[in-house]
């Protein structure tokens, strides 16, 4: 952790240090053309697939990161975007898995945008439908700088050679086993609405306030599982005809599901039961699964 907390609680409900995001699932148009993008591309592994729906997981057996559904016809995002993902964010376990992308990724010709943001390396991806990808690695939590309360994260060149050295002449061959959904980004309508809703409601600490446009929130001391902007401000919300996020998932201790869908209800919030899972939909039509952590 850094030497200095940071940060500002929410007035009432937190989520606990444990929290982590879970799976994200995806509405694509083209089935086998998203899973030959984020196999080939990505590096993720197909674990099944049934039903116009396939499941996609990193090395090693955790569970699935990216679950794919089929619509056919669906739109493509639209380059200024739509309220709802922004981009989902794949975490490899260290730098030199990192580095191993930076040169699969150039060895293949495909652009990516890249970015130091003192907190975390990342690069920039775009998938078949226009929907966002990052893939990140953290630098140490030691290293992190506060202001304030407030985490110091910025947007820098990133140094692609240093990556690229760090890589050791390693071959990438995939998501290496410990890859996990490191965060949400979104795009929302209001920050101050957000604010309301993901921090305030469900119970995120604010990290960073004062990005541009941008508010982050994290659980348990991390940087951001979710960052919200304003960027896409005057697009309409993703529909069920588009390429969008379905769902993504929250995972944190049983006792904490009820307490979090309580926060929220009480907040004005509508909550809906699947079995154990609480479900409720942020103000811009985006999906959030509350699930207990496996025992």
């Amino acid at each position: 952790m850094p030497t200095t907390p940071f940060g500002s609680p929410p007035p009432s409900f937190r989520l606990p240090d444990e929290t982590r995001i879970g799976r994200v699932q995806l509405q694509v148009s083209d089935l086998q053309r998203s899973i030959e993008y984020y196999s080939s591309v990505i590096g993720l592994r197909l674990r099944s697939t049934a039903g116009g729906t396939a499941e996609l997981g990193a090395g090693g057996d955790g569970p699935p990161l990216v679950i794919l559904r089929e619509r056919p016809g669906a739109r493509a995002v639209p380059r200024r975007g739509l309220l709802g993902l922004y981009h989902f964010a794949i975490l490899l376990p260290d730098r030199p898995s990192l580095g191993r992308f930076v040169e699969h990724v150039g060895r293949l010709g495909v652009y990516a945008g890249s970015a130091d943001h003192a907190v975390s390396e990342s690069l920039y991806l775009t998938d078949p439908d226009g929907l966002g990808i990052e893939v990140y690695a953290d630098r140490p939590r030691t290293t992190w700088q506060v202001n304030g309360a407030e985490l110091h994260m910025t947007v820098e060149p990133l140094d692609l050679r240093d990556l690229i050295r760090e890589a050791a002449g390693v071959a990438w061959t995939g998501a290496p086993a410990g890859t996990v959904i490191g965060h949400i980004h979104l795009y929302v309508g209001a920050l101050d609405d957000a604010g309301a809703f993901y921090h305030a409601a469900l119970g995120f600490d604010k990290t960073a306030w004062s990005f541009p446009g941008a508010l982050f929130l994290s659980a348990g001391g991390y940087h951001h599982h979710l960052g919200t902007n304003t960027w896409a401000a005057g697009a309409p919300v993703a529909t069920d005809e588009d390429a969008r996020l379905l769902e993504w998932d929250l995972v944190f201790p049983a006792a904490d599901v009820e307490q979090a869908a309580r926060s929220l209800t009480d907040a004005g919030y509508r909550v809906t039961a699947d079995g154990a899972d609480r479900i409720v939909v942020d103000p811009w039509g985006s999906p959030l699964r509350l699930r207990a952590r496996p025992s």
